[in-house]
């Protein structure tokens, strides 16, 4: 943190985690400075168009330059900040000319009189913008960027479960990451929810959240894909029966399984051409493959595909690769066949949706 910072910058990619950091240190600060009602500020930087930014850095320059009514230092915080990321509204060139005052508004603020704090997400970090926050204020990335998120909602998982007198055992909050996937307030909801059914001071295990964590991330958790390629026909035709029972539909099964199959179908290429192995923690070898073989999936969006292994958590590729037998790439290349000829089956025999993949399971796990 440079020695004369004028305020305090904290970002990242996601607005739950960011917000959370920046209402914490807003209430410290507040503390620290005394500032009463009259004293302290905050200021929504949400801004849908080129006209609300403008508002929003009108209202936050007038709330830093007014002086405080009884004296004594000033707060105020630019909450929810949104147009320095990659965005319509962020690349507008009248946008960027507003970025600039709002630089030129922060370089001048004398922190002995106000204690100004701004809270963004998403950021652009290629700007000149951030890149100035982070010599010039106290900066704080929160969240990660890249690969770095999962390893932050772990961590925010981690925190929220020692707040609760709780804890993971080996395994669960990686499995909760890979079903939850980038929301934030969601995990932290899920977390809570673990630890009271574990029970207080109690480990919340890998089972529990397979049982009460609903797939958000994947969709690939339903009963019937872990039956189905588990390679236990019984199971499979049990779980379809539930799924129909209850009222299901076939086309999220047969979506499940069409995902899983194409990401296992990459996972056996690749141990096929020697380019990663199974070991005891599941797939060794993805971040080698990556470097080489990604290139040839499209430029890295930050979503998840299961058209492309290397968009996948590792962790759960490496589950899924373990989870039992890997069958082989012309077993995986027939199921795919299969389930195609599924979906066209039931669009002859849209009453018998049971029945169609029943003799689905059969033929693909009924010769095996």
């Amino acid at each position: 943190m440079p020695a004369d910072a004028r305020f305090i910058f904290i970002c990242g990619p996601d607005d739950f985690l960011v917000g959370r950091a920046g209402k914490a240190r807003f209430e410290t600060m507040v503390a620290e400075s005394g500032a009463d009602e009259f004293s302290r500020e905050i200021v929504s930087g949400f801004a849908a168009n080129v006209g609300e930014v403008e508002t929003a850095i009108n209202r936050f320059r007038e709330s830093v330059q007014t002086m405080s009514m009884f004296g004594g230092k000033r707060v105020v915080w630019l909450k929810d900040v949104n147009f320095l990321g990659d965005s319509v509204t962020g690349r507008a060139e009248s946008t960027l000319k507003l970025v600039e005052d709002l630089q030129e508004l922060l370089a001048a603020v004398n922190p002995a009189e106000v204690a100004a704090l701004i809270t963004a997400a998403p950021i652009d970090r290629r700007r000149a913008f951030p890149k100035w926050c982070e010599k010039n204020a106290e900066f704080a990335l929160v969240g990660g960027d890249g690969d770095g998120a999962a390893e932050a909602l772990a961590g925010v998982a981690l925190a929220e479960a020692k707040s609760l007198g709780a804890r993971f055992a080996p395994g669960a909050v990686d499995l909760l990451v890979a079903k939850v996937g980038l929301n934030t307030r969601l995990l932290v909801e899920e977390v809570s929810k673990l630890a009271m059914y574990a029970g207080e001071g109690a480990a919340i295990e890998e089972a529990h959240v397979a049982e009460l964590t609903p797939n958000a991330a994947e969709g690939d958790f339903f009963e019937t894909a872990e039956a189905f390629f588990s390679g236990d026909l019984r199971w499979t035709l049990a779980a379809l029966h539930r799924h129909f029972f209850a009222g299901g539909d076939a086309r999220p099964v047969i979506s499940a399984l069409q995902n899983r199959n194409r990401i296992l179908i990459q996972v056996r290429a690749l141990i096929d051409s020697g380019a990663a192995k199974l070991g005891p923690r599941g797939l060794d070898g993805m971040p080698s493959a990556a470097a080489t073989h990604a290139v040839r999936f499209g430029e890295a969006t930050g979503e998840k595909s299961s058209f492309n292994l290397f968009s996948q958590n590792a962790w759960y590729v490496g589950k899924l690769a373990s989870a039992g037998k890997l069958p082989t790439l012309r077993r995986l290349i027939d199921n795919q066949q299969e389930f195609i000829a599924a979906f066209e089956e039931l669009i002859r025999r849209p009453d018998e949706q049971e029945d169609v993949l029943r003799d689905m399971a059969v033929r693909c796990l009924g010769t095996g």
